[in-house]
């Protein structure tokens, strides 16, 4: 495959043809920031918060989609580039519990974000789903990034238990017909759990842990749930 040659804020860099401008970038130790991208997902430019300016552009380009082409000019720290990503982050700040997103505050920060900037939006209150002895399910601080429904589809392990439903603001992750996991396809892998970057997808013990509860009580649910699960 050939190469070619384009300039990042400033700097030449020369990557094989196709490679995204995230990571013709991230060759030049060009920092990004994203949310809904992982390396181990299929790109799906959902969040923006990676986007960047082109030369001749209109719009502002999604990095982790745009492949890198010979002559681009690309800007990735531009004013009209952190004013997107700023806004990005105050919106998903005024709707979403961020508390336990480290990487997402550690962004709002970098580009100035205020959280309270949106006092009256509707913020996402759904109750924590405790159907499993494995995790729960916090949907209330759920970015919608599909990390989780990715991995527990075509890319990784092909059980298709979560899904989506809705549109718009309605949009929400879930399983089909919101049956409860152990009646679904899960087989509890936990890869859904691990590419979660807000901690709306936790381990049991973890979540148990934070509210209140002992190691030995909770070594005695566990003990107790498993006896129920032999009768």
């Amino acid at each position: 495959m050939a190469d070619v040659t384009l300039t990042i804020d400033g700097q030449p860099v020369t990557v094989p043809a196709g490679t995204t401008l995230l990571k013709a970038a991230a060759q030049l130790g060009t920092a990004i920031p994203t949310i809904c991208y992982h390396e181990h997902c299929t790109a799906n430019g959902l969040c923006r918060m990676c986007v960047v300016e082109v030369e001749g552009q209109r719009l502002l380009q999604p990095a982790c989609l745009v492949p890198a082409a010979e002559g681009l000019r690309v800007q990735t720290r531009s004013e009209r580039v952190a004013r997107s990503r700023r806004t990005i982050g105050e919106m998903l700040a005024a709707s979403v519990d961020l508390s336990q997103a480290p990487e997402l505050q550690a962004q709002l920060a970098d580009y100035g974000a205020d959280p309270e900037r949106f006092p009256e939006a509707e913020r996402r209150a759904r109750p924590v789903i405790d159907d499993n002895p494995m995790y729960v399910r916090d949907y209330a601080k759920c970015i919608l990034c599909w990390r989780c429904v990715q991995v527990c589809a075509e890319d990784a392990q092909y059980t298709f238990a979560l899904s989506f439903d809705g549109r718009g603001y309605n949009t929400q992750i879930g399983t089909f017909f919101e049956k409860p996991l152990p009646e679904t396809a899960c087989v509890f892998c936990g890869q859904c759990v691990g590419v979660c970057p807000t901690n709306a997808l936790k381990p049991k013990r973890e979540w148990l842990l934070e509210q209140g509860q002992t190691p030995d009580e909770i070594m005695a649910q566990t003990r107790s749930g498993r006896r129920r699960k032999r009768g």
